[in-house]
């Protein structure tokens, strides 16, 4: 459980993170428009970059599956936070959120309020894989040799 407290903790950071925004968002109004969930992958790619780099600063036998586990963690821990606030903040807080959000993009299509829900933590799960891969290249040791050229 050790090895899982600091990506758990990463993954909670993120998405309080991600709250805080989608509600600074909707004090403007703007949480409507779906280009600025394009954020959200810069947010949830800091706290899975962080979350790798400090498993390799404390951990001193890094490999690159800890790295990766440690970044799905802290995204999926995050993505499923989130979706859940989203789907409080949906049905509870602001119940016509779903109304207005449907207007504005699925003018032709008849849309349920799982469907968003289920398509916002498959894009963040999706965020969340591409993005650990991304970021171990980043914290490889190269074992390349250096040669001197004569």
């Amino acid at each position: 459980m050790k090895t899982y407290a600091l990506p758990i903790r990463f993954g909670i950071i993120t998405s309080v993170t991600l709250m805080a925004y989608f509600l600074i968002l909707s004090l403007f109004g703007l949480h409507t428009n779906v280009f600025y969930s394009l954020f959200n992958a810069v947010i949830t790619g800091y706290g899975i970059y962080g979350a790798i780099r400090y498993v390799k600063l404390t951990d001193r036998n890094f490999t690159y599956q800890k790295g990766f586990v440690s970044g799905i963690i802290t995204g999926f821990i995050a993505t499923l936070l989130f979706t859940l606030f989203f789907a409080f903040y949906a049905t509870e807080i602001n119940t016509g959120f779903l109304k207005e959000l449907s207007e504005v993009w699925f003018k032709n299509y008849k849309t349920s309020a799982g469907i968003l829900f289920f398509t916002v933590a498959i894009m963040g799960f999706a965020t969340t894989v591409v993005l650990s891969l991304s970021f171990i290249p980043l914290f490889k040791v190269s074992n390349n040799l250096k040669h001197k050229v004569v």
